[in-house]
């Protein structure tokens, strides 16, 4: 069986190619994709996103399934993983890219399986959770972890663009409001209307000084796992790799004063032991990443959350 998803990319995490056998996806719990879109740039030389899929999966080449940390668990032993490899997205076309991803996401969220999406930017979840809806028809509240609340009304005139999707998620029906909530959000490049129309949508903000208040991390994230699953059939959970200080994510944008990856790492375990229908993580570019630390760093995103999902199915 071919090793590899596309050129001498390997299949994320040595997982089932289901690119090259689509039969397999009935035999795997777990389906990851590539969504290797970067629509309107919105500032500097911060570009080139949509290598991100390509380069998480050659650097997820390094790692088993065994977190020892976590009372010796090999996530593999309880959950098999495919690869679908990449949406067809359509380069210089975001309306139509959008069409594609939500198809594509909607295709997999008809199996029932646990969906990992790698983008590409963050514009990306907004159609994968309008496939959801639509294939579902089920009421989502949404646990967003990022540094801003990316809920303008457009980038640099997309719509679409990475700093826009939850303004597009607010507008979306079949997403509470109310149970969508801005985790971590902290920093001086998120400007006043990106806080006030949050708090008009009916959205939660929990800051960076709100996790560093917290008595612990899980409680932070327990908090903010009742509000999204408050009045929801289902919670999905979006991360931008900004979360994370730029001490522990060379290869996302500059901002200071974020998580550390300890920290990231116990919320995302902590809330999909609670329960989450899928997840994505976001904005890593490559190009500023010599030693892809950050796309590295996806592996382990990854594994927690399914070391979550493991717990949340032994309960």
């Amino acid at each position: 069986m071919s090793s590899f998803i596309y050129g001498n990319t390997p299949c994320f995490l040595g997982g089932e190619n289901l690119v090259a056998f689509p039969e397999k996806e009935s035999e795997v719990d777990v389906t990851v994709y590539g969504v290797p879109w970067e629509g309107a740039v919105t500032w500097g030389d911060y570009t080139g996103c949509e290598l991100g899929p390509k380069v998480i999966r050659l650097c997820s080449g390094r790692y088993s399934g065994y977190l020892p940390e976590l009372n010796h668990l090999d996530v593999f032993e309880h959950l098999s993983i495919g690869d679908k490899g990449d949406v067809p997205v359509t380069p210089a076309e975001p309306e139509d890219t959008m069409k594609k991803i939500q198809a594509f996401s909607k295709d997999i969220w008809s199996t029932g399986k646990f969906p990992i999406a790698f983008g590409g930017d963050h514009g990306i979840t907004y159609p994968i959770v309008k496939g959801l809806i639509e294939e579902s028809n089920k009421k989502v509240g949404i646990i967003h972890l990022d540094a801003h609340y990316d809920n303008n009304e457009h980038s640099n005139g997309d719509p679409y663009g990475r700093g826009a999707p939850f303004a597009r998620l607010y507008e979306t029906e079949g997403v509470v409001n109310e149970s969508l909530v801005h985790l971590g959000i902290h920093g001086p490049r998120n400007k006043p209307e990106n806080g006030r129309l949050a708090q008009k949508m009916g959205a939660t903000t929990l800051t960076i000084e709100d996790i560093r208040q917290s008595d612990h991390i899980r409680d932070i994230a327990r908090k903010a796992y009742d509000i999204a699953s408050n009045n929801t059939d289902v919670v999905y959970l979006s991360i931008c790799s900004d979360v994370l200080d730029h001490a522990f994510n060379p290869g996302g944008p500059v901002d200071g004063n974020g998580l550390n990856s300890h920290e990231l790492l116990s919320i995302v375990h902590e809330v999909c032991k609670l329960g989450v229908v899928g997840m994505d993580f976001v904005e890593v570019y490559p190009q500023q990443d010599g030693n892809d630390f950050s796309s590295h760093f996806a592996s382990f995103i990854a594994l927690y959350a399914l070391a979550g999902e493991i717990e949340r199915k032994k309960a």
